[in-house]
């Protein structure tokens, strides 16, 4: 598993702060991989994260997707969450190494996405099924899971040191200045909204979901290869590849990004928001599965 090691264990209670029904990978994008991720829970999966989920989110997994952004913005005390968020890796190499890159800006080790998909997967494992354990808050790990495996798969979280993930490359989506990284994490899905889905979200979400059924259907089966309980290293792999060839190409600070950035690189995040969610599917699938899962 990468060079993992458990150094971190919060228990703490859960502050839930309900995310609007029109909520980025921004809040839509967290949104959309959780709810096709409910498309493909098994009756087992699906019980338990029912069961673990706050009252507030009312057996609705997508409800809660963004939990782990509202809380790391608006509550001090989940601060120290903020580097789980990302994993950056070195200038212009194009590549992601557990042992090299995941640790935060103090260099803790294991301090980064990758490590935090790691964490709360082992977690839900071993806490569920144990009915005596109190040492893990489940509700958190699962929420926290949830998420983390929808940032993997957004490139720029796993995008350069020098400009932290595209944060300081200042450009102008059509007429509005922002930032590169915020363009992936919002705008895409924004402009995709009100140009293909008439600003509905259940339109986006049943557009992919027959993307995968249809034309995506031969590559799901390589989405689901893991013989592990969980598997963010080749996601994060893949997220730094498309963000080299994607995400950076052509938008220099400075820049104006327009319809030719924004059509040839839709296509890219609406298959990374499948991916995602297919595969936050698969890992939980497998943690609630009756039969425990043993990692090869």
């Amino acid at each position: 598993m990468g060079g993992f090691e458990l150094r971190w264990v919060v228990r703490v209670t859960v502050v839930l702060m309900m995310v609007p029904k029109i909520l980025g990978w921004g809040k839509e994008g967290h949104y959309v991989i959780c709810k096709i991720a409910e498309e493909y829970l098994t009756e087992d999966a699906l019980a338990a994260v029912k069961e673990l989920l706050p009252d507030q989110a009312e057996g609705d997994l997508a409800a809660v997707c963004s939990w782990a952004d509202e809380v790391k913005h608006h509550y001090p005390y989940y601060r120290w969450s903020s580097p789980l968020h990302y994993v950056d890796t070195p200038d212009f190499l194009c590549n992601y190494k557990y042992c090299r890159d995941c640790h935060d800006g103090h260099r803790h080790k294991d301090r980064c996405v990758t490590g935090a998909i790691y964490n709360y997967s082992m977690q839900l494992s071993q806490g569920y099924y144990d009915l005596n354990s109190e040492k893990y808050n489940l509700t958190e790990a699962l929420m926290f899971l949830s998420h983390f495996v929808g940032d993997v798969h957004q490139p720029l979280h796993v995008g350069f040191t020098g400009d932290v993930g595209g944060n300081t490359i200042v450009v102008r989506w059509y007429r509005r200045k922002t930032n590169l990284h915020h363009v992936w994490d919002t705008m895409i899905i924004e402009s995709a909204l009100k140009t293909y889905y008439k600003s509905d979200l259940t339109l986006m979400i049943q557009a992919l979901l027959r993307n995968i059924t249809d034309e995506w259907s031969d590559d799901v089966p390589s989405w689901e290869n893991c013989k592990k309980m969980v598997c963010p290293d080749p996601y994060a792999s893949e997220s730094v590849r498309l963000a080299c060839k994607f995400a950076y190409r052509n938008a220099t600070p400075g820049s104006t990004l327009g319809d030719d950035y924004f059509l040839s690189r839709l296509p890219v995040v609406e298959k990374r928001l499948a991916q995602s969610g297919i595969r936050l599917a698969e890992v939980l699938n497998r943690i609630f599965s009756k039969q425990p899962f043993a990692a090869q």
